[in-house]
């Protein structure tokens, strides 16, 4: 049974009020979820690091949801050159390929798509990832999760020819933003306004509209980029 302090937890992290989820959590409360809110926010805002990891930590060793959160730990730590440590290629291949044996079809896809980024982000390897990133994309296509599909369509539109490619970045935005998820809508934006020509008036308007967001909930990736 969902309680209050979870349902409210799940909508303040849609939102991007971390902190806020967090404490209605409490430090004791839904120890899943809090690690996921912890790593959530290190993702988004690249602070809170030390937090997250001592969530993901406090969770069983052995549950899918250890593997995956401790392999998105791993990458992002690669992915911002943020202190990155020797094994964390490894680590976080090794905890993707742990949580694809999840029982949960969900479970499993998660982890393919997140492997999928692994292998295009940090190895360059397209050709890895992109069956990855479509088994994962049939998974929430046939679940109706815009959610899972808006993050799996990011990814894969880089790969797309240019028409293709903008029209699944501007879907990725569209179910985000629907769905009122807003880091991940704020995101989108700046990145569809990155694709789109220089000269097209929209480009500048997203790059102004998403601005004022990724400066209230902290984004940190976004504000690196000025």
């Amino acid at each position: 049974m969902i309680t209050d302090a979870t349902y409210i937890a799940r909508r303040l992290q849609l939102l991007g009020e971390w902190d806020a989820a967090l404490a209605v959590l409490g430090p004791d409360a839904e120890p899943e979820l809090r690690a996921e809110i912890a790593v959530d926010r290190w993702f988004f805002r690249i602070e809170g690091h030390e937090e997250a990891e001592k969530a993901v930590a406090a969770l069983d060793p052995a549950s899918p949801t250890a593997h995956l959160l401790g392999a998105r730990l791993a990458y992002s730590r690669l992915l911002f050159r943020r202190e990155p440590r020797a094994d964390d290629r490894a680590v976080a291949e090794a905890g993707y390929r742990a949580a694809t044996e999840s029982g949960d079809e969900k479970t499993r896809a998660w982890a393919e798509y997140h492997w999928a980024v692994l292998l295009d982000n940090i190895d360059g390897d397209p050709a890895g990832a992109i069956p990855l990133y479509e088994t994962a994309l049939d998974v929430a296509t046939k679940s109706g999760d815009g959610y899972f599909e808006s993050y799996i369509i990011r990814h894969l539109a880089p790969h797309k020819e240019p028409a293709e490619r903008i029209a699944m970045l501007r879907r990725s935005l569209n179910l985000r933003a629907a769905l009122g998820a807003r880091p991940q809508a704020v995101a989108a934006q700046a990145l569809l306004a990155e694709n789109l020509p220089e000269d097209d008036p929209e480009r500048a308007e997203l790059l102004e509209i998403s601005r004022p967001g990724a400066e209230e909930l902290r984004i940190g990736w976004l504000l690196s980029e000025d």
